[in-house]
């Protein structure tokens, strides 16, 4: 049984074992829960947001420390209000009231245990989506079996490379496999209901980068092979710089052949599930306001 206290922090693949109640883990958190916004959702996929909204948490740090990140204000800065895991049952409760088509925990690595704790005090009487970066400990999924209905990892990168170069993380193929690998066992591909609304399962996200096409290449071909064409696949073109990197090619939008090669490339493999991001999903449209709402 894998131990989940603070003060040894290994909840992320990075195993920094910082007592957190003390100073910052690798993620950038302490013990105190932070939220950066609590709020109805509509840039997910069809199947998450629908007509009514996704209930969407967005916690602040991330063990995935990627240069292009577009929650950086989150995600590096750390911005939130810190909350009890009290506030946080009341916070699913609010959501659903709201209408929520489920309660979607977004960037929830650094606060699992927290999580948890939250989950004891108030079951969702929707689905619950794990809304990660795909970097996690295959130990601490298994922890939350049964409590997560969704999941919802990225799988960013089959070259260690770039996931070197990008979010200093080596072993982040690896991990990323391994960590599909069992939501996948503990749920199955993605289901829906008669609404057209996901239920239950496994639906993978890959961002496109600029210039490193090949990357999603790998990425598709691996899906493919492990899961089959039927497995449910997200392909994002909404990749935007707002901040200048050190890395040239990413200081740009992805251009319209770039676009079309991918689309081409998911086609030809065969995928029949999922969704094709449209061509002029940059920029902020997708981007939630992180103003402390519902928190």
């Amino acid at each position: 049984m894998i131990d989940l206290d603070l003060r040894s922090c290994e909840l992320c693949p990075r195993l920094c074992r910082v007592n957190r109640e003390e100073k910052p883990g690798a993620c950038g958190c302490s013990a105190r829960l932070l939220a950066a916004r609590a709020a109805l959702h509509f840039g997910e996929e069809p199947c998450i947001s629908g007509t009514e909204g996704s209930g969407t948490v967005f916690f602040a740090g991330c063990n995935l420390h990627c240069v292009f990140c577009q929650n950086h204000k989150i995600s590096r800065e750390r911005y939130g209000k810190e909350l009890t895991p009290a506030r946080l049952a009341d916070i699913f409760r609010e959501l659903e009231a709201k209408g929520a088509n489920n309660i979607n925990l977004v960037t929830p690595t650094p606060w699992v245990t927290e999580i948890l704790k939250a989950l004891e005090l108030y079951r969702p009487k929707v689905p619950v989506l794990y809304n990660t970066s795909g970097y996690e400990r295959v130990e601490v999924l298994r922890a939350l079996e049964g409590l997560v209905d969704v999941w919802l990892p990225d799988y960013k990168y089959a070259d260690t490379e770039l996931a070197a170069r990008f979010s200093g993380a080596r072993d982040y193929p690896e991990v990323a496999k391994a960590a599909i690998r069992e939501m996948y066992r503990q749920s199955g591909n993605l289901k829906l209901n008669a609404e057209g609304k996901a239920v239950s399962g496994l639906m993978i996200r890959h961002l496109v980068l600029p210039l490193h096409l090949k990357n999603s290449f790998a990425v598709l071909d691996e899906i493919a092979e492990e899961y089959g064409t039927e497995q449910y696949v997200s392909l994002m073109f909404q990749y935007t710089p707002f901040r200048e990197t050190r890395f040239p090619e990413l200081n740009r939008s992805l251009t319209a052949r770039e676009r079309a090669r991918a689309e081409d490339y998911f086609l030809r493999l065969g995928f029949q599930n999922g969704y094709i991001q449209e061509a002029d999903s940059r920029g902020s449209r997708f981007l939630p306001d992180l103003n402390l709402e519902g928190v």
